[in-house]
């Protein structure tokens, strides 16, 4: 049987960059992206059952409602959630599933999960967040400032998380969340059959 998975929730301010690190990091295929579903309406370059599951409110509720959601969250007035069997699924395949939800469902799945593993990503200072949020051109300058103050409040939650990495660039981040993941599989509590395994070994021999 091959190892369980572990569960990567990623979490960040928009304009942290967590869409690009992830795509970088499922392009390994020890990682799996978690497809959120989600009652906003989509960008022009973004897919249905590719970036997201495009939900009415009433269709998203009835989810809920039906317990097929690991965890559901409204945010800037629109609902998020993750569809449940999928990640189960490919955790026992022993992937690593990467969630990237914001703070309030981060918590959520902590608490049915504990075993999930909480990272917060930050840019490098405030007003490179206002920048990249600026420069990528899809939000208007009341909404930039409406997700800079939400950016603001998520920051009092970091100590909930387990680790914070600093996206100054892509590369180092990239590296340090495969770093965070190597280290999360060599711990003790994941590795509780080890000495069953070296007893065997040695009867054998």
């Amino acid at each position: 049987m091959k190892e369980q998975g572990i569960l990567l929730i990623i979490s960040g301010p928009s304009g942290s960059g967590k869409g690009t690190i992830v795509e970088r990091l499922c392009g390994n295929e020890d990682f799996s992206l978690s497809i959120s579903a989600t009652t906003r309406q989509p960008r022009d370059y973004e897919k249905n059952g590719v970036h997201y599951f495009f939900h009415t409110k009433e269709e998203f509720l009835k989810m809920r409602d039906n317990m097929e959601l690991l965890e559901c969250a409204e945010f800037c007035g629109n609902f998020y959630g993750t569809p449940r069997k999928y990640v189960v699924e490919k955790l026992m395949e022993g992937r690593n599933v990467i969630l990237e939800i914001e703070v309030q469902g981060a918590l959520q799945v902590k608490k049915i999960y504990p075993d999930g593993v909480l990272v917060f990503l930050i840019p490098p200072n405030l007003e490179e967040l206002g920048k990249r949020l600026t420069n990528r051109g899809t939000e208007e300058k009341e909404e930039i400032n409406r997700r800079i103050h939400r950016a603001l409040e998520e920051l009092e939650l970091v100590q909930e998380y387990d680790y914070v990495v600093v996206n100054d660039t892509i590369e180092q981040a990239v590296a340090d969340v495969q770093a965070i993941v190597r280290a999360e599989r060599m711990k003790c509590s994941r590795n509780k059959n080890i000495k069953k395994i070296f007893k065997g070994e040695m009867e054998s021999c």
